[in-house]
């Protein structure tokens, strides 16, 4: 009797706070939905530094695995809670798949990660200017919603390249420019040695168990297909891993590495790069940072019965916790951390608050004190969570007219420019340019929204900017 009056003004605080009965939750089922999406992330922590550790800076200076891990999990954690105390929605963020590819090996190569990290803050602070002024909601319900599905869908075609390649499944044909394919299977056209076995033993069981429901299904075949690795590259040592060879640490527990922390350069990368190059950078990240999160936020509200009349409630403030996310991702070395998709994973559990993301948070959080868990996770067992979530994001193909000349081709051509150009901007440019074009060329002008005619403009100027460039010359 003593626990239950102990525990009753625990829920009715915690009901006050997140609205859970007006929401139609309890705190059981909060708590069960933030394990869950925590178990269907928890992979970002082992797949980002293994991206962003892929490339060299200016320098031929890389970062570590176990300073990436630690600002991975903290801004992951720390902008979570943010989520669910602020936006008070289930919806978990961490760094951005595909953004970090831009960050990696876009920015890097042109100066240091400093630097790098620098242009990630400033992208921030241009979305939160945006989400404050209201600019990006109105921006958000002016494309049409079958381009929005269609950048979606790009992205999830550019996250399952990035992974084929990073494995090595797919490698560049040599001298391609003399080749009819430009990419080929594997070393020579052929799949051989260990690595590619255990990719495969990664690839097959995450699709069974995903196929299957599983929960975690995603963490689960890392953690196999790493297990699988460590023994093969023990009995048979030798093999190209690439970047990370799987070998068992000495320790599973370590005190977190913040030296990426505060370790930012907000304005030298327009001396390193060039002012043009740079502030094209700038752009390129405003605008993936702007658009990517616009799917996934308003699909995973909709499952969580946060729309209404084909709008998300609280919207304002999601969109301000999703930009602050960039700023403490590149504050702490991360990357921009956006909302990720796996929140669906929690809501399909009954999550439906911010209480969820609340306790997603909180387990991020904790999963800085095992970085050398990160440090033995080889690109082979981690690569093909990328290439399953790019095929889950693939699905949303079904929500686009292909059967509206209006969208036929724009729609297209967003979903094959991502991937081809490992450019998210690229793709999104394309289509709201052709977009806007097929509706002038049909004499239905006054059908466009200015903003998006607008956005049109500026995305012809970043096409033509190399152009302009030459011309100023």
């Amino acid at each position: 009797m003593t626990q239950l009056r102990d525990r009753r003004p625990t829920t009715a605080l915690l009901d006050r706070r997140f609205r859970l009965k007006e929401r139609g939750t309890t705190v059981a089922r909060e708590v069960r939905g933030g394990i869950t999406t925590f178990v269907a992330m928890a992979y970002i922590v082992l797949l980002n530094p293994l991206i962003l550790g892929a490339s060299a800076d200016i320098t031929g200076a890389r970062l570590t695995i176990t300073e990436v891990t630690t600002a991975t999990a903290l801004a992951a954690g720390v902008m979570t809670v943010l989520m669910g105390l602020v936006g008070n929605a289930p919806l978990a963020l961490a760094a951005g798949l595909g953004v970090n590819g831009i960050v990696a090996f876009q920015l890097a190569p042109t100066m240091t990660w400093a630097q790098a990290f620098g242009l990630v803050v400033l992208e921030g602070l241009c979305i939160v200017v945006l989400a404050v002024s209201g600019i990006r909601e109105r921006i958000m319900n002016a494309i049409p919603a079958a381009l929005k599905t269609a950048i979606s869908v790009g992205i999830g075609l550019y996250i399952a390249l990035v992974g084929l390649v990073s494995a090595g499944f797919v490698t560049r044909t040599p001298d391609s420019a003399h080749s009819a394919v430009p990419v080929r299977m594997g070393e020579g056209g052929h799949l051989v040695g260990w690595p590619m076995v255990v990719f495969a033993i990664g690839l097959l069981l995450m699709i069974v168990l995903m196929a299957r429901a599983v929960p975690g299904a995603v963490l689960i075949s890392i953690v196999v297909a790493t297990v699988v690795a460590v023994i093969a590259n023990a009995l048979w040592p030798g093999q190209d891993w690439g970047l990370v060879t799987p070998k068992l640490p000495t320790t599973l527990v370590a005190a977190p590495d913040f030296a990426l922390f505060g370790h930012v350069d907000l304005f030298g990368g327009f001396a390193s790069a060039g002012a043009i190059t740079a502030t094209v950078f700038l752009f390129t990240l405003v605008l993936s940072g702007f658009f990517d999160a616009m799917g996934t936020i308003t699909s995973v509200c909709h499952e969580a019965g946060m729309t209404k009349d084909g709008k998300v409630t609280g919207m304002g403030r999601i969109l301000l916790v999703d930009g602050i996310g960039a700023v403490v991702g590149g504050g702490t070395g991360s990357a921009p951390n956006t909302v990720f998709l796996e929140s669906a994973a929690g809501v399909g559990e009954g999550a439906r608050t911010g209480l969820a993301s609340v306790v997603t948070g909180a387990l991020l959080g904790a999963t800085m004190l095992v970085t050398p868990i990160a440090s033995i996770v080889p690109a082979q067992a981690a690569a093909p969570a990328l290439v399953v979530i790019g095929g889950i994001m693939m699905a949303q193909c079904r929500r686009i007219p292909f059967q509206d000349s209006d969208f036929t081709i724009p729609v297209f051509l967003t979903m094959a420019i991502v991937p081809f150009t490992y450019s998210i901007t690229n793709g999104v440019g394309a289509g709201i340019v052709s977009y806007v074009v097929v509706k002038l060329g049909k004499g239905q002008w006054r059908e466009v929204h200015w903003l998006v005619a607008v956005i049109a403009a500026i995305f012809v100027a970043y096409f033509g900017i190399a152009g302009i460039e030459a011309l100023a010359r």
